[in-house]
């Protein structure tokens, strides 16, 4: 029988700084648009924004909180200043050695340890630290075209970055990072191509 994980609420604070990631990369352009919203909302309802957003985290050895998903909101607010977030725990794994701990996670999904150039790293590369997340711009094209009807949102981890790769073998970093409007129409285009009907959340074409 598969086994099935309660979200449990912690309503308390936990710091920012202990959150270890379990991806390698975001795409900055987001975490800016993720700042520009906490700036908006800070100064009237910053806690309704945060008791919203709580971070989802698998508790690791040494009761360390894995950061499982919101890496882009948690590298905004932590640029912006905010010391402390509310958390989700999906399942408390504190239990198992440090390399059965990483299997574990790694089995189910829980790690994507890929470079900005799309490449497996080895585990043990994953930054300590969401302060050491590194920009993948082809992360931040694959959001914005399925904000812009590209694709539909996908319950399955990662998705994201599997759209990421799809783009990256199609559309030059240059006019990704220079001429980001002009790569998001073509990536509405590749989206809604039969090239990307493997991938979560196609939507086939308009």
């Amino acid at each position: 029988m598969a086994m099935t994980h309660r979200i449990e609420p912690v309503l308390h604070p936990v710091p920012i700084r202990t959150l270890r990631p379990t991806q390698m990369t975001v795409g900055l352009r987001e975490v800016r648009a993720k700042r520009e919203e906490w700036r908006k909302r800070r100064k009237t309802d910053a806690s309704d924004f945060l008791g919203q957003h709580m971070i989802p985290v698998v508790i690791g050895p040494g009761d360390v909180p894995w950061l499982i998903d919101h890496h882009h909101l948690a590298l905004a607010l932590h640029e912006e200043g905010v010391e402390h977030v509310l958390v989700s725990i999906i399942a408390k794994l504190n239990h198992l050695p440090k390399k059965r701990f990483i299997s574990v996670m790694d089995n189910r999904n829980w790690l994507h340890a890929y470079d900005e150039t799309g490449k497996r790293r080895d585990l043990a590369d994953l930054p300590r630290h969401i302060a050491k997340l590194v920009d993948d711009p082809y992360r931040s094209l694959a959001g914005e075209v399925r904000r812009a009807g590209g694709y539909a949102k996908s319950p399955l981890p990662y998705t994201e970055f599997l759209w990421a790769d799809f783009f990256r073998d199609r559309i030059r970093r240059h006019q990704v990072e220079a001429k980001f409007s002009s790569a998001v129409k073509k990536g509405v285009s590749l989206a809604r191509s039969h090239e990307a009907a493997y991938l979560p959340g196609f939507a086939g074409p308009d």
